[in-house]
């Protein structure tokens, strides 16, 4: 399974972004896609995650600002976020945990997001 993010870049505090991770491979497999993020010098956090029958969670960090969802084939996963702000700049990564798996085994490249003041 291969996963790739794009949407990423820079905007203004308040805007929106919408980042997409498209799976290929073996997708059937997946159970669980995640977004996480990471900025420098901190840990690695989640933002969002939807499940196999399309549930979705949310972290702490963008709970009320961010809408996980997929395509109707399942091969695209998209996080919205809305009403950014400059501590929502980091690297935004997706990831797949397969069924029968407890870890995220699959991970994308991720794609950098800047929110200026």
């Amino acid at each position: 399974v291969q996963l790739v993010e794009s949407g990423g870049g820079l905007v203004q505090a308040g805007e929106s972004l919408r980042l997409s991770c498209v799976l290929s491979g073996d997708i059937v497999s997946i159970r669980v896609i995640s977004w996480y993020r990471q900025a420098p010098g901190k840990q690695r956090e989640s933002v969002a995650t939807i499940f196999s029958d399309g549930t979705p969670t949310y972290g702490d960090s963008m709970k009320g600002r961010s809408a996980i969802s997929r395509s109707v084939d399942r091969s695209t996963v998209y996080l919205q976020m809305n009403n950014l702000k400059p501590e929502d700049s980091a690297a935004y990564f997706c990831a797949a945990k397969p069924w029968g798996m407890n870890r995220y085994d699959y991970w994308g490249q991720g794609t950098q997001v800047t929110v200026s003041s």
